[in-house]
């Protein structure tokens, strides 16, 4: 029999990226008291993945999310092109395979994020605090019990569920070491708005040659994003817009060239983005779950980061809302087994893609540093 609301657990999720603001969703939908909590008053980002590979979506389906996606700016991705020293390699045609009809799909995240909480919105035990971060965590003994915020206040709770990105707070709070694995290179991330289509006919491209390396693909939400490698120890170069729209047509095919060269003018300054890659020594303690990034940052190599972060959400829900809609806590028994086993069934997958994109990194970086080998 369930436990009457007054006495239900009551959950505070950190951070509204997309392991948080799922999660919130779906414990709200549940009947879960649950106040999500986002440092920011924006949900937007100077770079936040877009590609919804064939495993995010499926965890969106089995959340019954799916439907979320056509209303957003979305398209599916055509394929995987690789260029070398100006010349095409090859070029995959998407859906590389498993469900035809789930090819790699391409959505604006904050739009996403924002559909996501606008729908946890219509639940009565969902709530939510934005531009207050956690300053501190709430422990009583040896459980954590709660956060306490930047204004001053309190929010006790039974679970806290930290989602709050790489560099997590909460899991600096609790004492949680990140395992990191050494990552050779940064990324340089631009933006280049313009009027007409590209030439990468809606391929994520990947172009290597004397002057580097860097990928281009076109945003959900129009224009082009790009990225460029960068050695982790080399300070990032100080070009003018054209100095860098000049490094990257020297590495692509005449076609795509010229159409840099033309819409130069769109070309945004570039942000660093840090490559890190770890996996926490635990995921959870009596009180605490870690997912997505605050459990284990990803790679840049193959967006895996989005779809991840679904599928742990994916998993954390169908554990805890049963658990925590059916009973009290108990003395939080029951509910620390769930978290572990939330982590045991979710650490293999993660393990296994961060093996992957290590060999796929590693490989990049060969054809990056070695001249002969391109």
């Amino acid at each position: 029999m369930s436990a009457p609301l007054s006495h239900r657990p009551k959950v505070v999720v950190v951070g509204a990226g997309p392991a948080g603001a799922s999660l919130a969703l779906l414990l709200a939908r549940g009947g879960v008291a649950v106040t999500l909590v986002e440092a920011g008053t924006s949900l937007e980002r100077q770079f936040r993945g877009e590609a919804l590979m064939p495993s995010g979506l499926e965890a969106l389906a089995a959340m019954g999310l799916l439907e979320l996606i056509p209303d957003l700016p979305h398209r599916p991705l055509g394929g995987w092109r690789f260029v070398v020293n100006g010349q095409e390699l090859f070029t995959a045609p998407e859906p590389l395979g498993g469900d035809p009809s789930r090819p790699c799909t391409l959505v604006s995240q904050p739009a996403l994020l924002e559909a996501l909480l606008k729908l946890a919105g219509t639940y009565p035990s969902f709530a939510i605090e934005r531009g207050q971060p956690v300053v501190d965590l709430l422990w009583q003994q040896e459980r954590l019990a709660g956060v306490q915020l930047r204004d001053g206040r309190q929010l006790p709770a039974d679970l806290v569920v930290g989602c709050d990105g790489r560099g997590s707070l909460v899991r600096q709070k609790a004492g949680l070491a990140l395992q990191s694995s050494p990552s050779p290179i940064d990324l340089l991330w631009f933006q280049l708005a313009s009027p007409a289509a590209s030439p990468l006919t809606g391929c994520f491209t990947t172009l290597v040659g004397p002057e580097g390396v860097f990928s281009a693909f076109e945003s959900a939400s129009g224009g082009l994003q790009l990225g460029w490698v960068v050695g982790k120890s080399k300070a990032t170069p100080e070009l003018s817009r054209e100095g860098w729209i000049e490094r990257m047509a020297a590495l692509s095919p005449p076609q795509l060239a010229a159409w840099l060269r033309q819409w130069s003018g769109g070309l945004g300054a570039p942000s660093r983005l840090t490559v890190q890659v770890g996996l926490a020594e635990r995921w959870c303690q009596p009180g605490l779950l870690l997912l997505g990034d605050a459990a284990h940052p990803m790679g840049p190599v193959r967006a895996q980061g989005i779809n991840m972060a679904l599928r742990d959400a994916c998993v954390a829900s169908a554990r805890l809302v049963p658990l925590l809609c059916g009973q009290a806590t108990n003395g939080g028994q029951a509910l620390d087994g769930s978290l572990a086993a939330i982590e045991a069934e979710r650490r293999p997958e993660i393990e296994a893609i961060q093996a992957l994109q290590a060999l796929e990194a590693a490989r990049g970086e060969q054809l990056r540093s070695q001249a002969w080998l391109r």
